[in-house]
């Protein structure tokens, strides 16, 4: 049964995948303007060199089973405005900046949304709950580029005050140029695990188990990290994909505005000056690190809760 419904959840996320780069492939093509061009003037000969070089002067049909043959050997290309470098190397050597940046933000996300909620259960209805849903409900309205020009305005009066440099407004190279921009890039992943863990807590205090270990004369510290916290962690584990998505996405803004060089803000760049090769190619790699992620949640929670690998085997 289990082995059913690895096998299901790898089918689908293969699917996924095909769709992601096959919508990606025909939606680029597809947006007006010529990637050749690049506010540069060229003869025709020259012009029929580029487009033989990146396979623009094949059929559309062509170009499209040239870049799925190539995506399925893991090769992306080379890219239209970067001379002689390849996607590959692009993505070899800026994704483990946002990877970085990423983890630091889950990490935040994740610590932070459980211990606020678990506060908030604990203290329904009192200023504790009240605090922590209005934070909830402000990080959630207010957009991540927003935050992240108070989060550089509020440091930059910090190192005025202290007359050194105690956080870095942008850049990377150090420890401090991660916290800022992981915790600008989790906020509204952790106000939604907040309020997720708040009423998975909520639940777990109401629990006849609960009331049955506090009879038996467990409490405090142990009964919460024994019963309290294991129970209420089954829903969260379950958003961890989405969680997941939602900061890789998010990370594109971020890492612009903080001037990160990771792969998010080479995406951006691509999309300003229709990159096609690149476009693609971290729009399929980032899609299809979501799906493994989305995928092997999927497996790890059908291992927690066997009831999941029963749906899906009646599916």
């Amino acid at each position: 049964m289990m082995i059913k419904f690895v096998l299901h959840r790898l089918l689908w996320g293969a699917i996924t995948v095909w769709f992601i780069a096959t919508a990606t492939f025909f939606a680029m093509h597809a947006v007006p303007g010529d990637p050749l061009i690049q506010d540069k003037a060229m003869s025709p000969a020259v012009r029929a060199q580029l487009e033989a070089r990146y396979g623009l002067d094949k059929p559309l049909s062509q170009q499209y089973l040239t870049f799925m043959g190539n995506m399925i050997n893991g090769d992306f290309g080379i890219s239209f405005t970067q001379e002689n470098r390849r996607v590959n190397d692009i993505i070899r050597e800026h994704f483990p900046v946002s990877a970085t940046l990423g983890i630091a933000a889950i990490a935040i996300a994740l610590v932070g949304g459980v211990f606020a909620g678990s506060i908030a259960a604990h203290y329904r209805g009192q200023w504790p709950d009240k605090l922590v849903m209005f934070m909830v409900v402000a990080a959630i309205s207010v957009p991540g580029f927003v935050i992240a020009g108070l989060a550089q305005l509020i440091i930059v009066k910090l190192n005025a005050a202290a007359e050194s440099t105690v956080l870095p407004v942008a850049g990377w190279g150090g420890v401090n140029h991660v916290w800022v921009p992981a915790l600008v890039l989790g906020l509204g992943t952790l106000a939604y695990l907040s309020r997720l863990s708040r009423a998975a807590m909520l639940e777990v205090l109401s629990s006849d188990y609960i009331l049955a270990a506090r009879a038996r004369g467990i409490s405090g510290i142990s009964l919460f990290f024994r019963y309290q916290l294991r129970n209420a962690l089954l829903p969260v584990v379950t958003e961890l994909g989405p969680a997941v998505a939602a900061i890789t996405t998010g990370g594109f803004v971020v890492e612009l505005i903080f001037a990160i060089p990771g792969l998010g803000r080479y995406f951006v760049q691509a999309v300003q000056q229709l990159d096609y090769t690149v476009i693609m190619g971290t729009t399929v790699f980032y899609g299809a690190f979501l799906v493994v992620i989305v995928v092997l949640v999927d497996i790890s929670y059908g291992l927690i809760d066997p009831r999941i690998r029963l749906s899906a085997g009646r599916s």
